[in-house]
């Protein structure tokens, strides 16, 4: 809030968050929302990457939500930012900084969150625009093609899942020889949770050094960073510039 209307000086900004899954849920948000009485509502869901698995589903609730309101407000829905320029300078950032204090690493692994391989053979832009997230920051830290790779995480079920597998390219990395250290990150993810927090720097760590790895590294997702923040903050300011009136 105090970013934006520092970025946006006589707008009045109102901050509302929601999560899926945990309080507070998007219908705690809609009556936030309904109480301060918005002309407009920016919808800007925390995926970088678009998927109707994920990002889809976050305008479908918020809608379905506010349609008991008897006057709906204009609605701005921000699709994706994986590639705004802000945030893969973020993400690189991140990188070398976490270099600067600990070395770098042998291999560099960005590792998505996954989904079948049938919601991308159907049309799901998902994968496509990790493999194009994943090369502009393998650019932007200027590394040879040898230096890194991407994967994709948090399968289950017995069906084909989009490739490569996280788990199954640490365990080859484990067990190269030449590779002692890697780092991952994980670009999907606009904060640390449990996936990050657990699945990667805790089980997939213990993977990639139970099949010979020496050094494993998890590199924060962006988190509260300042330079994220600023991000988000002009990512938004961009995309409701038409709702402001200039004289």
């Amino acid at each position: 809030e105090a970013s934006l209307s520092a970025a946006s000086p006589g707008d009045d900004f109102k901050v509302v968050i929601a999560m899926r899954y945990w309080h507070p849920f998007s219908g705690e948000a809609a009556a936030q929302l309904k109480a301060f009485g918005p002309d407009e509502i920016t919808l800007l869901p925390l995926y970088p990457q678009f998927s109707a698995t994920t990002t889809a589903a976050v305008y479908d609730r918020l809608a379905k939500d506010l349609k008991p309101c008897p006057d709906i407000p204009e609605l701005i829905f921000i699709r994706d930012y994986w590639q705004q320029p802000g945030y893969i300078q973020s993400l690189a950032a991140s990188c070398e900084e976490y270099w600067q204090a600990n070395g770098k690493p042998d291999r560099l692994l960005m590792s998505f969150h996954g989904i079948p391989k049938r919601y991308e053979d159907q049309g799901d832009p998902y994968p496509e625009a990790c493999r194009g997230t994943a090369k502009a920051l393998a650019k932007a830290l200027n590394l040879a093609d040898d230096q890194w790779s991407h994967s994709f995480q948090s399968r289950f079920g017995k069906a084909e899942w989009v490739k490569p597998y996280t788990d199954k390219l640490l365990e080859q990395w484990g067990a190269d020889s030449s590779i002692n250290r890697v780092d991952v990150i994980c670009p999907a993810f606009a904060a640390d949770c449990l996936e990050t927090l657990e699945e990667i720097q805790v089980e997939n760590r213990d993977l990639f050094l139970a099949s010979g790895g020496k050094t494993f590294c998890y590199i924060p997702c962006l988190n509260d960073r300042p330079d994220h923040i600023k991000m988000l903050t002009q990512l938004i300011i961009e995309r409701t510039q038409g709702w402001r009136v200039t004289d």
